[in-house]
């Protein structure tokens, strides 16, 4: 059964590196995660939250300048959405050189973003900073359920 630490170091095996610079990153990304104690776990005994934070391991053991997250904390329970998004911010803010893209449909997680973009049928309806985006969808979301008598 892969471990945790095999899962995390797949991905490094492309990168022509050494066992102790594998090793290394290996360790860093899961600490950075919150799932180092975890390294030597089966995949397969672990949570969805869990599994998420060890696919962004994966991604920062790249040392990727880009996350591409689609739909990141959907199906996770309250718990594992925030020790997602923790490992996602303390991430992207502690390299200072990683930028990630969040594909979300949770309102809340756009307190999270430098900016955002919100799209209906693959276009862009409006791009700006948070709080321009969050009243915008606010403002929609009133006139939505102005609608319907409760």
């Amino acid at each position: 059964m892969p471990t945790v630490e095999s899962d995390v170091a797949f991905g490094l095996g492309k990168l022509n590196l050494s066992l102790d610079e594998v090793r290394s990153r290996v360790s860093q990304s899961l600490d950075a995660v919150g799932m180092l104690s975890y390294s030597q776990r089966p995949i397969q005994t672990l949570s969805g939250g869990q599994k998420q934070r060890v696919a962004i391991a994966g991604a920062l053991a790249e040392a990727s300048k880009v996350l591409l997250l689609d739909e990141l904390t959907t199906f996770l329970d309250e718990y594992d959405q925030m020790g997602v998004v923790k490992a996602v911010r303390n991430s992207v803010t502690a390299s200072g050189e990683v930028a990630a893209l969040w594909v979300t449909h949770r309102l809340e997680e756009l307190r999270y973003a430098d900016g955002a973009i919100y799209m209906e049928d693959g276009r862009t309806i409006i791009q700006g900073d948070v709080s321009s985006i969050s009243r915008f969808i606010k403002r929609k979301q009133a006139r939505y359920f102005g609608h319907f008598e409760l």
